[in-house]
């Protein structure tokens, strides 16, 4: 496996590269993964890994082979390309060595993942295989970042390149097909290999989770968990807690923006912001909110789907969902039944969804119960690996192969 994020970050689509590497290795099969250094969500080097050019570690019966690459604090095009070309270059230029594999996955993004696996998969010519989490070159074009047009025309070609080179390729929500397409691959080589859950659910009463976080009984809690990044729009929170001191909002996490959205909030004593949770904590700390928010800016027609979605389902908490009406996240919150929408960027709109359901809680129980149902039936971890067995597989030639 290529995933330029793994174990021991918590966030984005490093559990699901550490589930799958660790599934692999725990039914037999020799697993190895290249990867860089932990550095997600914060975009800062993991103290433990200051100063580390490559090293191999064995976690979880799996064989990591990590490569040095540059960590840029704040993102523009030119410290992103240097971020992604450095991937690259340490990964061609010092490959792990490792028997000849019979396969190889990338993680998409990043770009130089994908590229590298199609690099390392045509080296080896064993099947090579993507799976789309993301496609940087919209996200790019619609990142606010700059230089962002620009970037976003070489993402599209690094991610084409990898794209077209592949036995088979997975995304993980049908709003990538089409885009993929558009790139030159087959849609008879294009497979659905939806994310799922990968965190278990609460393990405390609410209450008595609630008071652990100082959290009163009358207190309205809306909690954003994860990246803090651009694309998410955060802002949106920031001016509904300006816009109702009553509501206490709660952002858990790290990301380029964390300081940004803090000098926002100095002089909002409702707005608080947390570090992200270990696992142990975290599925308890999201059941413990009223409301788990998931935003983007109005520029934004996400594709993908945000790794914490999955989380807050799990959750059994509604969740208002201040994102485009067309895009993955907004079809996937519909398909549970588990939130409602709000137009991006609106914390008007926002705040409305919110006092709702304060004043509503059967309904706002109603909607929260959904998620586990809809984790239950749709985005269980055996199904989901399943379904990346049954890619690999297919890749390989059929069962048994």
């Amino acid at each position: 496996m290529v995933s330029t994020n793994y174990a021991p970050e918590h966030a984005g689509i490093g559990p699901y590269a550490t589930q799958i590497a660790e599934h692999w290795a725990a039914l037999g099969h020799e697993t190895h993964v290249l990867t860089g250094m932990p550095h997600y969500p914060s975009w800062s080097t993991d103290p433990a890994y200051a100063g580390v050019w490559r090293r191999t570690e064995e976690r979880g019966g799996v064989q990591v082979h990590r490569r040095r690459h540059s960590v840029p604090p704040r993102q523009t095009a030119v410290r992103r390309a240097l971020f992604e070309g450095s991937i690259l270059l340490h990964g061609l230029t010092a490959p792990p060595r490792v028997p000849r594999p019979d396969a190889v996955l990338a993680q998409m993004p990043s770009l130089a993942g994908g590229v590298l696996g199609a690099r390392l998969a045509a080296r080896w010519k064993v099947p090579y295989v993507p799976v789309v989490q993301d496609l940087m070159g919209a996200a790019a074009a619609q990142s606010g970042i700059r230089g962002g047009d620009r970037a976003a025309a070489l993402a599209e070609r690094a991610e084409g390149y990898a794209l077209r080179r592949a036995s088979l390729v997975g995304v993980i929500h049908e709003t990538f097909v089409e885009k993929v397409k558009a790139m030159g691959v087959d849609p008879g080589r294009i497979r659905l290999v939806p994310n799922w859950n990968h965190i278990p659910g609460p393990s405390r009463p609410r209450e008595e989770s609630r008071a652990r976080l100082g959290w009163r009984k009358g207190d309205t809690v809306v909690l954003h968990s994860g990246n803090m990044g651009l694309k998410q729009g955060l802002e949106v929170l920031v001016e509904a807690a300006r816009r109702d001191p009553a509501l206490r909002v709660v952002l858990m996490g790290d990301g380029n923006q964390r300081e940004t959205l803090g000098r926002l909030a100095s002089e909002l004593p409702n707005l608080v912001f947390m570090p992200p949770a270990d696992d142990g904590e975290f599925p308890d700390i999201l059941a413990a909110a009223d409301v788990l928010a998931v935003t983007q800016r109005a520029s934004v027609l996400d594709m993908s789907v945000p790794s914490k979605l999955t989380s807050y389902f799990a959750s059994g908490r509604p969740v208002v969902a201040s994102v485009a009406a067309e895009g993955g996240t907004a079809q996937e919150v519909l398909r549970s039944g588990a939130g409602v929408l709000v137009s991006p960027e609106d914390p008007d709109a926002l705040l409305a969804a919110v006092r709702r359901l304060a004043a509503d809680p059967v309904t706002a129980d109603a909607l929260g119960a959904a998620g586990p149902r809809h984790v239950a039936s749709h985005l269980s971890r055996d199904a989901g690996l399943a379904r990346i067995d049954a890619l690999i597989e297919e890749a390989l030639g059929g069962p048994g192969t």
